[in-house]
This record gives C-alpha cells, sequence and structure tokens, in this order.
C-alpha cells in the first residue's frame, strides 16, 4: 500500500516537474519561422493580412 502511494507521488511530482520545466523553457525559445510569417513579415514581399 505504501509502495502504490509513493508511486502515485512520483509520478504527480514528475509530471508537475516536466510542465514547469516547459514553462521556464517557453520564454528562452527562438520565433519560429510560422510565427515570424504571422506577425506580418512575409517572406515573399507580400502584404500579409492580419487577423
Amino acid at each position: 500500500m505504501l509502495a502504490r502511494r509513493f508511486t502515485i507521488v512520483c509520478l504527480l511530482a514528475t509530471l508537475f516537474g516536466i510542465g514547469f520545466a516547459m514553462i521556464v523553457a517557453e520564454n528562452g525559445r527562438q520565433p519560429r519561422h510560422w510565427e515570424q510569417v504571422r506577425a506580418g513579415k512575409c517572406l515573399f514581399g507580400c502584404t500579409s493580412i492580419s487577423r
């Protein structure tokens, strides 16, 4: 019974740690190509329409 509870607690802590790491890492990422296109920087000289 104790081993089962310990396993559940470890899995929950792991999921929380992964989620927190994703939040922290998101701030350090470079903008992706498709995000730059949506921001209005068209690569072919066209005028982009903002939604």
